[in-house]
């Protein structure tokens, strides 16, 4: 048995710094429809490992259709890589990982840090009332979030911090518009307690992934903080660099641990 990990970013850059920590040499390129691209890494190691990267668009609406995209590919067309399997006959993954870089709430998340989340939140699905604001879930219409198991979380902290890398557990913040002022951090800051960073992909590849009932991951490496748009003190680099780190460590321990798909 193989097991099979789908890696969802939002852009190139980041999908190209999670290839380079993998080290798993050129993918195949397999289309998909909607002209959606997975970077498959079929020649992992022992050939125990197969993973699959997708650079699946800017926020929740567009991740989540190409994740539901490339989750329902995998399930139409995998054979569960054992003999006497057929097609369909198990989950397409046995792990989504929704990867990039993000804003981090200052102090808990420092620029080149990373982020582990303990949870995947979608932090402005709901309502503004006079009282306050009530999530989706307080409206009776759905979730707003998704737990990550917690021997992944506490798996991939422990390996982060045996290396020496910089990183914070806990939740992760899928907001559809990027936080921009002082006023819009506190708020999301008291309204989600020990939130650690925000980006705009985690809720919607978390909701694609529990459709097929697959456990999600959220990993950030830190560029900003999260407040006031101050451009001259973004550090994508080193966050970039950051994320190929976690990548190349995850991709020689934890990814070789998970349970078969």
């Amino acid at each position: 048995m193989v097991h099979r990990i789908l890696i969802v970013t939002a852009v190139a850059a980041e999908a190209d710094s999670v290839s380079a920590g993998l080290g798993l040499g050129a993918p195949e390129p397999l289309p998909l429809p909607g002209g959606l691209v997975l970077r498959r890494y079929a020649d992992a190691p022992d050939g125990r490992v197969r993973i699959d990267v997708l650079v699946g668009g800017v926020g929740p609406a567009a991740v989540a259709a190409s994740t539901g995209t490339a989750l329902a590919y995998a399930a139409l067309t995998d054979t569960g890589d054992s003999a006497g399997a057929s097609a369909g006959a198990s989950a397409p993954y046995g792990l989504v990982v929704s990867a990039g870089i993000a804003g981090g709430f200052q102090p808990l998340a420092p620029l080149g840090s990373v982020v582990v989340s303990s949870a995947v939140v979608a932090a402005d699905l709901g309502a503004q009332t006079p009282d306050g604001y009530l999530t989706v879930d307080e409206l009776g219409f759905g979730r707003s979030t998704h737990p990550v198991p917690e021997a992944l979380t506490g798996r991939i902290s422990a390996v982060l911090d045996a290396a020496g890398l910089s990183h914070t557990v806990g939740p992760v913040l899928t907001v559809s518009t990027v936080t921009g002022t002082a006023d819009r951090a506190a708020e999301l800051a008291a309204r989600h307690p020990g939130a650690a960073a925000e980006a705009m992909e985690g809720f919607g590849v978390a909701e694609a992934a529990g459709a097929y009932g697959v456990p999600v991951a959220e990993i950030r490496a830190v560029s900003n903080a999260v407040g006031p748009r101050d451009r001259a003190a973004w550090r994508i680099g080193d966050a970039l660099h950051a994320l190929r780190h976690t990548f190349e460590l995850l991709s020689k321990t934890v990814f070789l641990e998970l349970e078969p798909s």
